[in-house]
């Protein structure tokens, strides 16, 4: 059993398999997920006519520097291992991002012509920095700068293929083993999906309003 605190950070773009990473993840016993937590500071910021956003920014904390507190603080749930799904567009230019480099980070990527299509799909006016690209590059090299060496680099379509040797390098570069649990979860939803408007809950603390755990 893992005995080692790790919080290990996903970024990725959208329109891409984050949240069967997050599954995958999520199914360990040893792991607390966040699904997207700059989410609802993003959404009070940009004011993006995102399905379920009024409901997410009056739920969820807004205020980024009381989300990067969380994230950079103890593990939940008396878990050893924290996965962190995040996506570069929520990071906005007025964000600071040196608690970045107190997480393990890792890149998850899919071929923009075909993210393209399926964001353009459901945002029809979705520009550049609706896609993270710039974001995520940018990321990977001040990550790169900081740690010395290359992050692990998920392709969408490798994982697809091989779940079990990709997860199993990741595992690897993570510093934990790989678990069967991560190839298999049940179907259905999780109490981290939001029911009223099915849209990742973006919080690691619970509803403002409701008081439930996300």
């Amino acid at each position: 059993m893992n005995t080692r605190s790790l919080r290990l950070a996903m970024w990725s773009g959208p329109r891409n398999i984050s949240t069967a990473m997050m599954r995958s993840w999520g199914n360990r016993a040893d792991t607390f997920v966040s699904d997207e937590p700059l989410y609802a500071h993003y959404l009070a910021h940009t004011r993006k006519p995102h399905p379920g956003a009024d409901e997410i920014i009056a739920c969820y904390e807004t205020d980024w520097r009381q989300v990067v507190a969380q994230l950079t603080g103890p593990i939940p749930g008396g878990k050893t291992i924290w996965f962190q799904k995040h996506m570069t567009h929520h990071l906005l230019p007025h964000l600071e991002l040196d608690w970045i480099d107190r997480l393990t980070n890792c890149f998850l990527i899919r071929d923009p012509r075909e993210m393209l299509v399926s964001l353009l799909r459901v945002f029809p006016e979705a520009n550049l920095a609706d896609t993270g690209l710039r974001q995520q590059v940018s990321l990977f090299e001040r990550v790169r700068a900081a740690a010395g060496k290359t992050p692990p680099v998920l392709d969408s379509r490798d994982v697809l293929r091989n779940p079990r040797g990709e997860l199993s390098k990741l595992c690897a570069a993570a510093g934990v083993e790989l678990t069967e649990a991560m190839l298999h979860w049940p179907a259905g939803r999780r109490e981290n999906k939001r029911p009223a408007s099915n849209r990742p809950c973006p919080g690691t603390t619970p509803c403002r309003k409701t008081g439930r755990n996300c």
